[in-house]
C-alpha cells in the first residue's frame, strides 16, 4: 500500500494536482496547454515507449562482423583512474571478442588505464592502438575517417545515451561500421503500475532534456559543418 500511495505525495505530484485545480478554476487555455505538457513529458507510461523506441533504434543495431576493428570511443577519465563509463564499454568490448583477439581501437587522452583494464580482462594478446582523437565525439569522427579506410569493417562500442549520435556519425562518414551499445540507466523502463497514469516521474523529464540535447547536439554540428564554421 506504501508504494502506491506514496508517489501521490512526491513534490511533482503535488504541483500537478495543484495545476489540475488550477486549471479547473481560472479555465485558462494556457494553463491546460501546460497541464498537458507537464503531464505528458513526465508520465512513466509514455516515457517508457519513448525508452523502447530509442533502444530498439541502437541497441543491437548491429553485430559484429567477422575481421573488424574494434573502436571504442573514449569516457574521460584520467592519467590514474578509469570512470565507470570507460570500464562498462570495455566489458562489453571483452564480452563482444569472447577471448578472441582482434584489433582494438580506443580514442581518449588517457590510454593507460583503458589499456591495462582492458588486457586484464583478456586472456589473448591484443592488438591495441590508443590516442588522444579529440575532445567530443564529432572530433573523435574526423580524426578516425583520416586513419581508417571507409572500405574497412569497424564495430564502434559506445554507450546507448549516444548511440543515436554514433549511428548517424557512421553514416555521415560513410563508414562500414556497425554498433555495440552498453546499457545505461537513462534507458531502463521504470516501473509502471496503477498510479503511474495519475502521477508524473522526474526521471522522466531527465530522459527528455537528455534526448533533447543529444540532438539539439548533432544539429548543431551539422548546421556549422554545412556552413564551414565547425573547425576541427
Amino acid at each position: 500500500m506504501k508504494d502506491l500511495l506514496e508517489p501521490f505525495l512526491y513534490p511533482q505530484n503535488i504541483f500537478l494536482y495543484g495545476l489540475l485545480v488550477a486549471c479547473i478554476f481560472y479555465r485558462k487555455k494556457g494553463l491546460w496547454l501546460l497541464l498537458l505538457g507537464f503531464y505528458l513529458a513526465g508520465n512513466t507510461y509514455f516515457a517508457n515507449m519513448v525508452r523502447g523506441h530509442y533502444a530498439a533504434q541502437i541497441g543491437g543495431s548491429s553485430l559484429p562482423q567477422t575481421a573488424s576493428t574494434y573502436v571504442v570511443l573514449g569516457c574521460g577519465g584520467s592519467a590514474e583512474t578509469l570512470p565507470a563509463c570507460g570500464r562498462a564499454r570495455l566489458d562489453r568490448l571483452a564480452q563482444s571478442l569472447g577471448g578472441q583477439t582482434a584489433p582494438v581501437i580506443i580514442t581518449t587522452r588517457y590510454c593507460q588505464p583503458y589499456q591495462d583494464y582492458l588486457l586484464s580482462q583478456q586472456q589473448q594478446p591484443l592488438v591495441i592502438d590508443c590516442f588522444d582523437a579529440g575532445d567530443n565525439t564529432y572530433q573523435e569522427f574526423s580524426s578516425l575517417t583520416q586513419r581508417l579506410s571507409q572500405r574497412q569493417r569497424l564495430q564502434f562500442v559506445t554507450s546507448d545515451f549516444h548511440g543515436w549520435r554514433v549511428t548517424k556519425l557512421i553514416n555521415y562518414h560513410q563508414l562500414n561500421a556497425g554498433l555495440s551499445t552498453v546499457s545505461s540507466q537513462t534507458f531502463r523502463p521504470l516501473n509502471c503500475g496503477w498510479n503511474c497514469m495519475f502521477t508524473v516521474n522526474l526521471s522522466n523529464y531527465d530522459l527528455y532534456s537528455k534526448l533533447t540535447a543529444e540532438y539539439a547536439s548533432y544539429l548543431v554540428w551539422r548546421v556549422s559543418a554545412k556552413t564551414a564554421i565547425w573547425q576541427q
